[in-house]
C-alpha cells in the first residue's frame, strides 16, 4: 500500500512557488528523509500533506485516501521553533492530547490511560511526565511530541526537523524509536539537514529544491549531480563522500 502519493503538487505563496509540480510515491512501512537547502519547500511539503496548507494545483493521497478522511491516522511533529514552550502543560498533558480523537473531544483522558503510559515509556520519558514543558531539554521536547504521535496510534508520521538542536545521544535515541516504528509497519517522512543520517537508516531520500530533484534509495538520490542541483555547490557532495568513506558505506 502507498502511504503517500503526490502528483504535480504545487504550492504558491504570493508570487513564489514553494512547491513546483512535485510528484512521488512513498510505500508504507518505510522511512523517507526529505532534504534540501533552507527555503526549498521541505516544511511546506509536510504542512501540505497534513492539510495545513492548500495546494494551488496537483493532488495527493495519504494512506490511500484524502487527509480529511485519514487525519486521525496521520501525526505531525512540527519544528521546535514553532511551539510555544511556556504553556503551563505537563509532559503527560501533551502526550494525552494524542488520545482525544480516540476517547472523544468532550471526554477527559484518564490518568491511567494505557496508551498514554505505553507511549511515555517507549519514548523514555515516563519519569518526566509531571514536568513542565519549559523545564525540558531539546531532545526531551522532541520525544514528547513523538510520544504524542504514538499515543495517537498513527500510521504515518510527518516530522519536521526533529534532529535540529539536539545532541548526538538524543539523536540516536530518537532514530532508534523511529526504526522500531518502521518495523511495526509505520511510515516515517522526516525533513532533515543531517545528510549523514540518511546513509543507512532511511529507505528513501527525497531531494527537494522547490521542485523534485531526486527520489529513491539513498545511494541513488544522493549522487553528486543531485546534491549540486539542490545546494548549488559540490561541497555538500564532498562532505557526504567523506562520511561514506569513514562509515564504510557504498
Amino acid at each position: 500500500m502507498e502511504a503517500v502519493k503526490a502528483e504535480g503538487l504545487t504550492v504558491v505563496y504570493g508570487r513564489l512557488k514553494a512547491l513546483d509540480e512535485v510528484s512521488f510515491t512513498i510505500p508504507s512501512g518505510s522511512m523517507t528523509a526529505v532534504i534540501g537547502p533552507n527555503g526549498s519547500g521541505k516544511s511546506t511539503l509536510l504542512k501540505t500533506l497534513i492539510g495545513l496548507v492548500k495546494p494551488a494545483a496537483g493532488s495527493f493521497k495519504v494512506l490511500g485516501s484524502t487527509i480529511d478522511k485519514m487525519r486521525g491516522k496521520v501525526a505531525y511533529v512540527p519544528q521546535r521553533e514553532e511551539v510555544y514552550w511556556e504553556y503551563p502543560l505537563t509532559v503527560w498533558d501533551v502526550v494525552a492530547l494524542g488520545r482525544i480523537k480516540a476517547v472523544g473531544p468532550l471526554r477527559p483522558v484518564r490518568k491511567g490511560d494505557r496508551v498514554v503510559s505505553q507511549s511515555l515509556e517507549r519514548a523514555g520519558i515516563e519519569s518526566l511526565q509531571s514536568r513542565r514543558l519549559s523545564e525540558l531539554s531539546g531532545g526531551q521536547q522532541q520525544r514528547i511530541f513523538l510520544a504524542r504521535a504514538m499515543a495517537q496510534e498513527a500510521d504515518l508520521y510527518l516530522m519536521d526537523e526533529p534532529l535540529t538542536g539536539i545532541d548526538a545521544e538524543a539523536e540516536d535515541r530518537l532514530l532508534d524509536i523511529l526504526s522500531d516504528l518502521r518495523k511495526e509497519g509505520k511510515t516515517i517522512v522526516m525533513t532533515t539537514h543531517d545528510l549523514s543520517s540518511t546513509l543507512e537508516l532511511f529507505d528513501n531520500v527525497l531531494v527537494l529544491k522547490n521542485r523534485l530533484i531526486a527520489f529513491g534509495r539513498p545511494e541513488e538520490a544522493l549522487k553528486t549531480e543531485n546534491l549540486v542541483q539542490a545546494y548549488g555547490s559540490e561541497r555538500v557532495a564532498m562532505h557526504l563522500s567523506d562520511v561514506r568513506r569513514v562509515a564504510g558505506w557504498r
